[in-house]
This record gives structure tokens, sequence and C-alpha cells, in this order.
């Protein structure tokens, strides 16, 4: 299907797994839209309600691929306009995505690799891995990964890394919120299975996109217009059949599986 992806769905988990792992799974524009069609066929897909993003080989994800990043020196203002535009849909498709993503880190996580740690709703990585926004070492702007990050971690924290480019291990990224949490190489691959699973099981699907979009909505209002529109989206939940099947099963004592 893709020549650079895998996509496959087991007990509706979505996994799309970076596969360049020879070139340490870096980005170029044939990845990035097909990890755009990717994250838009999983979000479409009746059978799907987690997406887990993983890669092949030793890195997660080396950011930009040197290759395309020579490519890009004859483009024109509109071709790196239209190249921008892909690479942020991109990233902005995880992130406003009405279905959780879960990012499984098993290698290291750089520039735009670690700005897809940061777009995912949940990241576990390996304690070996290493995380990083280098791109200003090589004249660069980490400028989409930037308005994901600035939201994520706040101004301080976004600075130190942004404008040094310093790398910083996997612990360092689950302290300050990068990612969630760090797991065992050993355990990792099991650990996210399940933990996927489970928020198909335990969690409604219009609950956890609702909720999505909250988080991602809530932060550009005013107080008084950010509570007006939660009290928009109270009242919306209630009514959705989720909600009245939760609370039906709640006030019965029934198991409820999703």
């Amino acid at each position: 299907m893709f020549q650079y992806l895998e996509y496959s769905v087991e007990n509706r988990v979505a996994y799309l797994t970076l596969n360049r792992p020879e070139k340490r799974n870096a980005l170029n524009n044939t990845l990035v839209g097909e990890l755009t069609q990717a994250v838009r066929m999983a979000e479409e897909a009746d059978d799907v309600k987690v997406v887990v993003l993983r890669g092949n080989g030793k890195a997660f994800c080396a950011g930009a691929d040197l290759d395309y990043l020579q490519q890009m020196q004859s483009f024109t203002a509109e071709e790196n306009l239209a190249d921008s535009a892909g690479l942020a849909g991109m990233f902005l498709g995880i992130y406003r995505s009405s279905k959780p993503f879960i990012a499984q880190i098993e290698g290291h996580a750089i520039a735009g690799g670690c700005g897809l740690a940061s777009v995912c709703d949940f990241s576990f990585a390996v304690p070996e891995a290493q995380f990083g926004y280098t791109e200003v070492r090589i004249g660069f702007v980490p400028a989409i990964v930037m308005a994901f990050l600035l939201r994520k971690v706040g101004e301080t924290r976004a600075r130190a890394w942004l404008l040094s480019g310093d790398l910083f291990p996997a612990e360092t990224a689950a302290n300050h919120g990068i990612i969630t949490n760090t797991i065992a190489k050993e355990e990792i691959a099991e650990y996210v299975k399940t933990f996927a699973e489970r928020l198909c099981t335990q969690n409604s699907s219009s609950s956890m996109a609702l909720t999505k979009k909250m988080i991602a909505d809530v932060p550009q209002f005013p107080i008084d217009e950010g509570i007006a529109f939660a009290a928009r989206m109270n009242a919306l939940s209630r009514s959705t059949p989720d909600c009245m099947r939760g609370i039906a099963s709640f006030l019965h004592k029934e198991e409820l599986r999703w």
C-alpha cells in the first residue's frame, strides 16, 4: 500500500509503522504524504478506535531526510510554502484526530521525530532514546513543531530546547511532559498494545473525541468564552448515545465494555 510506511489494524488499534530503517525513518516528501494519508485512513475507519505510531529499526524518527533537505535548496518560494503546508497538515492531522494517538518510541526521536512524539496524545519511550529539536544547528527553524511544543511545555522549557538544539534523554522528556513515561525495551511493545486495547474497551469513542477537541480548542479562548464553550460541549456530550449508554450501565450496575 505504501512505500515507506506499514499500516495494519488489530483489535481496533491501527499501527502506523515508519519503515525507512536504513535512513533512521527520516521524513521526506513521500513519507510525509503517506503518513498524512494513513492518519486520514485511521480517522475515517470504523474498525479503528486508537492509533499507534512506531518505527522500524534503531531509530523512531531522525527528522528531515538529508537528501530531501538538499532538494529543498532549489525550491521556489511557492514550492517551499506548499511543502511546509503539507508538513504542517500531517502534524495537525495527528493532533486534531478524534482518535487517541500513542507514540511507541524505541529509538532516537530527533527534530521532526521529536515533533511526532510531541503531538501524540500518549508517548512511551525506551530509556535509551534521545530527544531533541536540533534544527538550529543546521540553520533551520523548528517552526511547525514549535506551535505544539509551546502549548505542551510552556515558553521557558521550549526556549531552552529550541534555541540550544541540545539532545536530552527520555527521562528528561518524561519529567518535562514531552512524553508520558519510559518503558523498558523488552516490555514496551506489549505495554503499548495492552494500553491501546484498554483504551478501546474502557473508554467511549465520542467522549475521547470531544475531550481531544476541547484540549485543542480551549486554550485559544479568554476565560469567559472558554467556559461558555465548555458548557456547550458539556451539553453536547449529554446527548450522545455513548453518554446515555454509560449512565444507564452505571445506574443499573452493569459492566460496560466499549
